[in-house]
């Protein structure tokens, strides 16, 4: 009787637990499309990714052997496996159904509880190997969630993630922002025990300076905070303590990628305006005008350092005296570039506009200001940073969704190169590449070839075979374009300089045969201009001139 009585009760457990699931599945949850997301952020600031090679390994708890695709909030169902069932998931199409996330199953047992350091790097290591968005979240993941429903368990949470994530792990500022994310927002209370447990000054910053890892940590758990906490719980975290850390974080002593994060946190912050002011009125400004010479150093860290500074000097925090880096740049020689009039909201795109970086957590998507109908043409892009970037072709057509993950490779009318995943993307549909994982300074081709109907993927000169799905739904007007997870940066040549690894056919570039008038050469700070000024300068690129991006588009060859 008993044995018939739990029978019952588990299956009428479950089939509660259906009924829920299929009420869920109207919705994404965000937690999957979050984990995803994270998963494949494994080139941050300079690390490499985590290659298909490295997904096979399984994971102990869950049995999986697959890998994940990035923040463009989809799975990959092709990675890492055999050639067969590579090849017949490499058609399946995206999942629009992620349940929400749960506990144990009914059958599940109860494991042993371990401590939050464990915890914590349990989720480092496991997220490399979880697969699919229907699996459930590792147990180490869900009870770090259960221990932050209090204010002391989550205060124990962010010790830990301060603590333990090793700095050469590139998963490390993922984790971090997958767990406070997922957390539940912390009380005022909360906030100020932690505030007076860091106890920051510039004191602090100074200490460990042989263990970056620490401070790396904590200023990507400041930006975190200050990102999910816009408004007076951000204003109350910036205390005269944290501001000094931050700024001290700057100098020249620190390790890059403390700089870094700490540049980054620093503009979380000053997305609350009372912060903002706070931050103008500090020295900020003359550390950055040191910082921003790094924007074309060789080292592709201190690189990443250089951009995040000058776009702070011209959309955030302003020096007296200094000129807008779009006033001075030379585009004389440019005439083809990243269209500031056809880009997902967050993304952020250089003066020269050839180079972009995305440090928001949304995917985010630029097409350039040149199509083409006809003929054979060739791009170039360095990879900055060796992180999840889908970049190829797309038509008009192609739209940008960032914040429900939807960028070049997720439709009919696009096409993209994954270095990081070793993936063809079209349609949402991913199959696998013969290219190793792509790294910091590598150089990517693209070859569109319109009398041939084909696409042609190049690494560093090695070429992949030609890609032809896309032109079942479009056959012209394609341009150059890209998507950028979290932290991911690179650098686009159209032909204004001589590429790197040209390829043996014969081929037509941007630079060669499109024109820009000087007004569409303008990439406008966000905020900072006066608006006399900005009216002025957009009235100028407007008159007597339709888009850009759509009267170059009858350029044939």
């Amino acid at each position: 009787m008993i044995v018939a009585a739990w029978i019952t009760f588990c299956a009428c457990r479950s089939l509660v637990q259906v009924l829920l699931f299929l009420s869920s599945s109207k919705s994404l949850h965000p937690f999957w499309g979050t984990l995803a997301s994270l998963v494949s952020s494994s080139g941050t600031m300079g690390n490499s990714c985590v290659c298909r090679e490295d997904s096979d390994l399984e994971d102990q708890h869950h049995g999986s052997s697959r890998a994940t695709r990035g923040q463009a909030r989809r799975v990959d169902h092709s990675a890492g496996v055999g050639a067969d069932a590579a090849e017949a998931r490499s058609s399946r199409p995206r999942d629009p159904v992620r349940p929400p996330r749960r506990g144990r199953g009914p059958h599940e047992p109860r494991r042993k509880k371990q401590n939050v350091d464990g915890l914590v790097l349990d989720t480092l290591a496991v997220i490399r190997t979880l697969v699919d968005n229907d699996q459930e979240p590792p147990y180490s993941m869900i009870t770090l969630h259960e221990m932050a429903e209090t204010d002391d368990g989550w205060l124990e949470v962010v010790q830990s993630l301060i603590r333990v994530i090793p700095l050469d792990d590139p998963l490390g500022p993922a984790v971090i922002t997958l767990l406070l994310d997922e957390c539940p927002l912390p009380t005022k209370d909360a906030l100020q025990k932690l505030s007076d447990m860091l106890n920051l000054s510039s004191a602090v910053a100074r200490q460990d300076a042989l263990n970056p890892a620490k401070h790396r940590n904590t200023t990507a758990v400041l930006g975190c905070l200050a990102e999910k906490l816009a408004g007076p719980a951000s204003i109350g975290l910036l205390s005269p303590g944290t501001l000094e850390y931050l700024l001290e974080s700057l100098s020249s002593e620190a390790h890059p990628t403390v700089m870094l994060f700490a540049l980054i946190a620093l503009e979380k912050f000053s997305q609350t305006s009372e912060n903002k002011l706070t931050v103008s009125e500090s020295s900020i400004s003359d550390r950055l005008a040191v910082l921003e010479s790094w924007a074309e150093h060789p080292d592709y860290l201190k690189r990443q350092v250089g951009f995040c500074a000058q776009w702070s000097l011209d959309n955030l925090f302003l020096k007296d005296g200094r000129q807008f880096t779009y006033e001075k740049v030379n585009l004389t020689n440019i005439n083809a570039m990243l269209n500031s009039n056809d880009v997902s909201e967050y993304l952020k795109i250089s003066p020269t506009g050839l180079e972009a970086r995305c440090d928001a957590s949304s995917f985010e998507s630029v097409r350039c200001t040149f199509c083409v109908d006809s003929g054979v043409w060739y791009y170039e892009v360095t990879v900055i940073t060796s992180g999840v970037m889908q970049i190829g072709w797309a038509t008009k057509d192609s739209k940008f969704l960032n914040h429900e993950g939807y960028g070049i490779g997720d439709d009919e009318y696009s096409c993209a190169y994954d270095g990081c995943r070793q993936l063809i993307w079209y349609n949402a549909r991913s199959k696998p590449h013969a290219h190793p994982c792509w790294k910091e300074g590598d150089a990517i081709g693209f070859l569109l070839d319109l009398s041939k109907k084909q696409m042609i993927f190049y690494l560093n000169g090695h070429q992949l075979p030609p890609e032809k799905q896309v032109f079942s739904s479009a056959t012209s007007g394609f341009f150059a374009a890209a998507s950028f997870m979290s932290y991911q940066q690179c650098e686009f040549n159209f032909g204004a300089k001589p590429f790197r690894h040209p390829p043996s056919v014969k081929f037509s570039t941007f630079n060669d045969f499109a024109s820009l008038l000087p007004s569409e050469k303008i990439i406008l700070p966000r905020v900072g201009l006066n608006k006399g000024k900005t009216d002025a300068i957009k009235m100028a690129a407007s008159k007597n001139q339709a888009s850009v991006h759509t009267t170059m588009c009858s350029m044939t060859h």
